[in-house]
């Protein structure tokens, strides 16, 4: 196609005049030909019909042809060029082929083809020109002979301009002579001489002169002078004068040109009926749409211009034009009901009502446009209210009568033109325009207080919620088409559509556009299809797929916002919601009847899939919250997604092999396509489940997880970008996951955390290949550079205990004698072994940034080791501490004299640090952590440094003498409560008001040798009360008192070592507490195993013994002083209680009494129930600290597990985590869940100041409480009890049976 024809020149030529006529206005305004060549050089920017004209079209395709080969040819080989490492860094992809593109012979020789081709064709149409500009000369010759002698004219345009324009500048007395001969009474040959005049002077000299008053009046009357040129050239006037003059100009011509209208449509030669339709070809209305077509191409342009005058101007154009919109001939005249109104002319120009959309954007123009509306022109939205309603009516009344509704939203729209509407389509125009304008009316308060309306033909008002369930109605009662029944190039007129966009407007807005959404009458307008299918009901519906799915779409995004989560859940008003069931039980069983294909108007459906995916992803908005699954769990919506799943999962692997019938082929591509999307669609439901932890927990249930995993991976890695929204929820999934071993064993199986691992070394080591290297990469300042921060919250996120036991349990670290630079870490126990573990040379010299990489492996340790399950697991398996102490004894100057001196650098450091933290125990006032930086004032590094244990008493602080015990009259009553022998009814509740009493006016008093005495007196009672114990215990009798520390688990071992360190810092231990801690720890494994079931599973947390250490075990030896006798006999009776369950977490490994699912998961009750309502109850108390998590990517289940299962040690100080358990035994499981409440209410501004800094789970994880006391907040809690108790309590009790 490198040459063209005769006849291509031909098409060529007719399609640039076609785009030169379409463009012609906006050339034509221009004040020179350079700004005219401005206009067509950025008219793709400007024209929003620009990719349609012919000869765009046109000139695409040409490329196409020529330059595409070229291009693909490039991009092949630019691909195997990539893959051999040959296309350098300094290119990239779109570059390179650009260049290579157009230095071919093949542009070239397109360009030199075009240029001559576009040569021909511009002469020719310049040639034309010329002939028809000098005919029009010679008829305008006679015209010039007989101007007036005294005007002077000056051509006042650039030589090279084709828009040549005359003007004639007047003075004030020529003005005032042209307007007495524009006078209606004079001849007519004057008036034309006269209007000729006056076309050709500047409109800025006419709109300022004295005459004007009277010349606007003069105009005005003319506009409907019989002759069509006379009028023709008024309005060319005008149009000029609007394109040409500032709006406190124009402003007079635009109420010029309203006035004439408002007279004519008043006058009694207006003949125009609706019911005798409208011929646009006829040349009276044909003139009567351009003078509308000016008044409103007028009405859209003016708000760009009009905020930079005074109010009173936009006043006035406001007004003229509602006055005119709103005339109605009067009640008696005999055309009043079929009045084709001014609102019927400007709905055929301007359908979708964008003048007043434009009108009301801004809040300058807004506060007049409702105002005049209120005061004076409310029956314009009387008018716009009643159109609708009788739309509707005309709807509903052929719907029931079975007929097809008449859809005039796809007339218009053939290649044959038709020049005439009928009155039904004239009617349906001005009820579009009707609709579109209340629909932004709606959006803004004034606009709503303009609401009730009262209408002539209704005794009761019509209020907002009545004009949006009308919209709603419109929806099914409308006629409607299947999505893919129009082309996609039509604009869709249909009221389904229509009102579609409007009311996804409202749901996107906030403040008072959602609130008058989101009432019951709303959605019960809304469920109305829903409940007719459910209730088997006959139902009157046009096109029922495409009405299920636009309901499905708005009550998806209701469901997305907080308020409309809430309306869907629990109803308008909160009290009513038993009397019927409220939107989200209606959803959620219509969803299952849909996934059990229990629908049969619906069976058979090709669109059956789209419908089903629409509602389970409403059900998905509200499953993914806390309060929404807790409302959802009775119906086992998890476990009908999951049976369908594995049903279209074995129809896809029975799918068959395509033969070689091309037909047969496609219909089956097309059917696996299906099949494959739908199949998708499941698995995407399902693995929303999971970011709650109940959630989770129900995911387990189906046998999904390791499907969903896969699937969220491959997603992610398709996707080059995700959305932040889309990123937030990934990542909390993620972290839910880790929390579980099941599934975190599947992340690792799936490829996600080699994927995590790999992306972190390319990071860390090697940097982005695809990256251009325009200058060498800067040295990282922090400690671990922004690249990397992202992968490192990952992995932080990651590596929970769970995890971290099933993905590093028993395994080595690699030690090999040599890496090589192009190893790259594939597991975490690659990344422990490369950047933690550095224990030898072979590993320093594999990596190229040994400092910043070793550094980053510190921190990461740094935060794992906060964990203290996994600080015992690391260290028992890699010596941890012994390799850190190897490397800091290295670190030290060589010296003659004597012992050298420590080296300060970072690594050092750091080492120091992660020292520290993992030998000592204590809380934010009994361990003192050194920092990372030097003193401020002197430079130096103030905290010693160590290479051999034990760790420097300098980082221990020093704990304060007990005051004297002052005698205490509420701790007295308290004691002598639990010291009777009687126990009246009512007793343990007296002694819980008693310990609150304590508790708040002198809480350091419960503590010590009368702490251990309370909880052993109050749970001996309980356990002796059978409606207070939960579980039932069989005796047991103590076993051999000689236990030896040999006889534990390395882990248990260690555990043991670091509980009596911090019990003899404490004071709470003797010497031989090793030995009672052993026989205690021992006793309570064989006393529990008692209460075990053997479950057969491949996973190392459910293997004989409890995966971590009896961390509340340890805390009740120190309470009771290191007693291993009266500790036994505490932990057994306790072990009857409910709160066992929550506080005790050893308590349940393999337990008979949870259901055998519930253990094979490997899933606590402190997870899915405990942590599960603390992340209910955050949204609901502290929405701010709940926005934060979410976009930390990080969750409240996974730090609070970490707090409960180690008792709160290292976050608390000793005597708050006594508090802790004491009010846990006294008060009742449910007040753990309160506690974490108010951790979080306690950290909320540094919660919310790390979430900003992008840390946050960094620092809840390492940072200890600093200044939270348990009793501060006991009145809060009680509160939190009044609200939730009843709720939490039957949730924690269900645990035993709770298999969904």
């Amino acid at each position: 196609m490198s040459h063209f024809t005769s006849e291509d020149e031909a098409l060529l030529q007719s399609m640039l005049r076609q785009l030169l006529q379409s463009v012609k206005e906006k050339i034509t305004g221009a004040p020179s030909a350079e700004c005219a060549e401005e206009i067509l050089l950025h008219l793709e920017e400007t024209d929003e019909n620009f990719h349609n004209y012919e000869f765009v079209k046109y000139l695409r395709q040409y490329i196409k042809n020529t330059v595409g080969p070229v291009i693909e040819e490039e991009t092949e080989k630019c691909t195997s060029a990539q893959s051999q490492g040959e296309i350098s860094g300094y290119e990239t992809l779109v570059q390179h082929l650009t260049k290579k593109a157009r230095e071919s012979k093949e542009y070239r020789e397109m360009m030199h083809a075009l240029k001559n081709v576009m040569m021909v064709v511009v002469e020719s149409l310049i040639n034309k020109f010329e002939e028809d500009r000098m005919h029009d000369k010679e008829l305008a010759s006679k015209a010039k002979k007989e101007r007036h002698s005294g005007y002077y004219t000056d051509n006042c345009s650039d030589s090279d301009s084709s828009f040549n324009q005359s003007y004639a500048f007047m003075s004030q007395e020529q003005l005032q002579l042209l307007t007495q001969k524009l006078d209606p009474s004079q001849p007519k040959e004057v008036r034309q001489e006269a209007l000729q005049t006056l076309c050709l002077a500047p409109a800025s000299d006419i709109l300022n002169s004295e005459s004007w008053p009277s010349l606007s009046k003069h105009l005005t009357i003319s506009l409907a002078d019989p002759d069509a040129t006379f009028s023709e050239k008024i309005l060319r006037f005008y149009a000029k004068t609007f394109s040409s003059s500032p709006f406190n100009m124009t402003k007079e011509v635009y109420t010029s040109l309203a006035r004439h209208l408002e007279l004519y449509f008043l006058s009694e030669e207006n003949s125009l009926h609706i019911s005798a339709g409208l011929d646009v070809s006829n040349s009276d209305v044909n003139r009567l749409l351009k003078k509308v077509r000016l008044l409103n191409e007028y009405q859209k342009e003016a708000p760009s211009s009009w905020i930079r005058h005074p109010e009173k101007y936009m006043e006035e154009v406001v007004e003229s034009t509602l006055s005119l919109l709103s005339l109605k001939h009067k009640p008696n005249h005999p055309a009043s009901p079929d009045f084709l109104s001014p609102m019927h002319f400007l709905a055929l120009l301007d359908i979708k009502a964008v003048w007043f959309k434009k009108w009301t954007h801004a809040y300058y123009s807004r506060r007049v446009v409702f105002r005049l509306l209120e005061r004076k022109y409310k029956s314009l939205i009387n008018a716009a209210v009643q159109q609708c309603l009788d739309y509707f009516e005309f709807c509903k009344a052929a719907v029931n009568k079975n007929s097809k509704v008449g859809d005039f939203s796809q007339q218009h729209c053939s290649d044959t033109q038709d020049f005439s509407y009928t009155g039904p389509e004239l009617q349906y125009i001005y009820f579009v325009h009707s609709l579109c304008l209340l629909g932004r009316l709606l959006i803004y308060k004034e606009g709503q207080n303009l609401f009730p309306v009262q209408l002539k033909n209704k005794k009761a008002t019509v209020s907002i919620t009545d004009v949006l369930v009308l919209f709603v109605q419109l929806i099914y009662y409308s006629p409607s088409y299947p999505r893919t029944a129009l082309p996609a190039h039509t604009e869709n007129y249909s009221p389904e559509s229509l009102v579609m966009e409007i009311l996804q407007v409202f749901c996107d807005q906030t403040g008072c556009a959602a609130e008058c959404l989101y009432t019951d009458t709303v959605i019960d307008a809304l469920l109305h299809p829903v409940q007719s299918l459910l209730n088997g009901t006959e139902v009157y519906i046009n096109c029922l797929e495409t009405t299920l799915l636009d309901v499905a779409d708005i009550l998806a995004r209701i469901a997305g916002s907080e308020d409309g989560l809430s309306l869907l859940l629990y109803g308008e008003n909160e009290k009513n919601a038993k009397d019927s069931p409220t939107a989200a039980h209606v959803l959620v069983q219509f969803t299952k009847k849909l996934l059990h294909d229990d629908i049969s108007l619906l069976s058979g459906s090709e669109f059956m899939p789209v419908v089903k995916g629409a509602f389970i992803f409403v059900c998905r908005q509200m499953y993914r919250t806390c309060e929404g699954l807790q409302m959802l769990i009775p119906y086992g919506l998890h476990e009908s997604i999951a049976e369908a799943w594995r049903k279209t999962s074995l129809l896809s692997e029975r799918v068959p092999t395509p033969v070689t019938d091309a037909d047969s082929t496609s219909s089956i591509s097309q059917e696996s396509k299906t099949s494959l999307l739908w199949e998708e669609t499941l698995l995407d439901a399902l693995l929303n489940f999971s970011t709650t932890p109940k959630g989770l927990f129900l995911l387990h249930s189906t046998d999904a997880m390791n499907d969903c995993v896969n699937f969220m991976f491959n997603s992610l890695s398709k996707k080059i970008q995700t959305n932040e929204y889309e990123d937030f929820g990934n990542r909390i999934i993620v972290t839910q996951m880790a929390t579980t071993p099941m599934a975190a064993v599947a992340l690792q199986n799936s490829g996600f955390v080699k994927a995590l691992v790999t992306e972190l070394w390319a990071l860390l080591e090697c940097g982005k290949d695809d990256l251009r290297i325009t200058q060498p990469k800067s040295t990282p300042v922090d400690p671990i550079d922004q690249s990397c921060q992202k992968s490192f919250l990952f992995l932080v996120n990651l590596l929970t205990y769970p995890a971290v036991f099933e993905l590093l349990s028993k395994r080595d670290i690699p030690n090999k004698p040599m890496y090589s630079f192009r190893e790259v870490p594939t597991d975490v126990i690659d990344i422990i072994d490369r950047l933690i573990i550095l224990n030898s040379e072979a590993k320093i010299h594999s990596l190229f940034n040994y400092e910043q990489s070793h550094i980053f492996g510190l921190r990461l340790l740094n935060v794992l080791c906060c964990e203290l399950n996994t600080l015992l697991l690391l260290e028992t398996q890699y010596k941890v501490s012994q390799v850190l102490l190897a490397a800091q004894e290295e670190n030290v100057t060589e010296t003659l004299e004597g012992p050298g001196v420590f080296i300060i650098d970072g690594l050092s450091v750091e080492r120091n640090h992660v020292l520290v933290r993992i030998n000592l125990i204590g809380g934010p006032q009994e361990r003192i952590l050194p920092l990372r930086e030097l003193d401020k004032d002197s430079g130096l590094y103030p905290w010693p440094m160590f290479s051999s244990l034990p760790v420097p008493k300098c980082y221990l602080a020093e704990i304060p003498r007990k005051a004297e015990s002052r005698q205490d009259k509420d701790l007295d009553k308290l004691l002598k409560l639990l010291r009777s022998p009687d126990k009246p009814t009512g007793w343990a509740e007296v002694c819980r008001k008693q310990f609150c009493k304590v508790m708040k006016t002198r809480p350091d008093s419960i503590s010590g040798p009368i702490l251990a005495e309370l909880i052993e007196k109050f749970v001996s009672h309980l356990s002796e009360s059978k409606t207070d114990c939960y579980f039932s215990t069989g005796s047991y009798k103590a076993m051999v008192a000689d236990v030896k520390k040999e006889n534990l688990s390395s882990v248990q071992q260690l555990g043991v070592e670091m509980t009596v360190r911090y019990g003899k810092y404490l004071n709470l231990l003797k010497e031989d507490a090793e030995n009672g801690l052993c026989f205690v720890l021992k006793n309570c494994e064989e006393f529990l195993k008692q209460q075990q079931r053997t479950v057969v599973s491949s996973l190392c947390c459910l293997q004989e013994h409890y995966a971590g250490y009896d961390w509340f075990a340890s805390s009740v030896f120190l309470i009771m002083s290191g007693d291993r006798e009266r500790t036994l006999m505490f932990l057994q009776q306790f072990s009857s209680l409910l709160a066992s369950a929550f506080l005790w977490l050893p308590r349940l490994h393999l337990s008979m009494h949870l259901p055998v699912t519930t253990v094979e998961y490997g899933i606590h009750p402190v997870y899915f129930c405990s942590a599960h309502h603390v992340e209910m109850l955050l949204k609901a108390e502290l929405p701010l600290v709940c926005s934060a998590f979410h976009m930390s990517g990080f969750t409240p289940s996974q730090i609070c597990l970490q707090w409960i299962t180690q008792c709160f040690w290292n976050y608390m100080d000793w005597s708050e985590i006594c508090h802790y358990i004491a009010i846990c035994i006294f008060l009742g499981p449910d007040y753990q869940i309160y506690i974490c409440i108010s951790l979080f209410r306690h950290l909320q501004q540094d919660i919310l100041k790390h979430t900003e800094a992008r840390d946050l789970q960094v620092f809840l994880k390492e940072e200890a409480l600093h200044g939270f006391r348990v009793s501060d907040y006991l009145d809060y809690m009680e509160s939190l009890e009044e609200l939730y108790r009843p709720m939490l309590l039957k949730d924690m009790k269900n645990i035993r049976t709770q298999n969904t």
